[in-house]
């Protein structure tokens, strides 16, 4: 059996069974729903990130900015379907075990199953980065921005491909994008500030 056909399957039957345990008379989904869960419902996941972007751009506090950012992340993470989530906690393993074929088969699935969950593509770039893959990881990139222009990690890679292949001013304009949405990140100011100082020596 082909890894495609065994992932499709894998999948379909997957799942099924997310769908028997979600049913809406389930007595196990019949308790009393935790504060947490009231508190997650009454804004949606878009409102949420929207208000955390809003948190990052006037934090100047590295920590704190550090937190929001991580909260960024966790939204970022849950693609609203168990089945999904499931493959990316699978996709993480296999990278972990450096089974990086198994880890895209994985992701491939991922990006047909969720085409708009932007996770399921930025870990795809990362990974096609990590095999080696720059054109396949910048395309992949390029998807995850045309979903969420503030992906951060995202422009944060795009940078650093750039830079490696020599472009100074395209990925001078990245990590300005990226501190737009980011102002208090130490590295990428860092970053920032080799590159302009690296360009403006070259012009003189």
């Amino acid at each position: 059996m082909s890894a495609m056909r065994f992932f499709v399957i894998l999948i379909l039957t997957c799942s099924a069974v997310f769908a028997l345990s979600e049913r809406p008379g389930d007595p196990l989904l019949a308790a009393e729903p935790s504060p947490q869960t009231e508190t997650a419902s009454v804004t949606t996941p878009k409102q949420r990130l929207d208000g955390f972007f809003a948190e990052l751009k006037k934090e100047r506090d590295e920590e704190k900015a550090r937190e929001v950012a991580d909260r960024i992340r966790l939204e970022w993470q849950d693609s609203g379907s168990a089945t999904v989530n499931l493959l990316m906690q699978w996709a993480n393993k296999a990278i972990a075990d450096d089974k990086h074929p198994v880890a895209l088969d994985i992701l491939d699935q991922v990006i047909v199953l969720a085409p708009n969950y932007v996770e399921g593509w930025n870990r795809r770039a990362t990974l096609h980065y990590q095999m080696g893959n720059y054109r396949k990881s910048m395309s992949d990139i390029n998807r995850v921005l045309a979903i969420e222009p503030r992906h951060f990690g995202a422009l944060a890679g795009m940078a650093a491909m750039l830079t490696a292949a020599g472009k100074d001013e395209l990925a001078m304009r990245a990590w300005q994008q990226f501190l737009d949405i980011y102002p208090s990140d130490r590295k990428a100011q860092e970053q920032l500030g080799e590159l302009a100082e690296k360009l403006a020596g070259s012009r003189t």
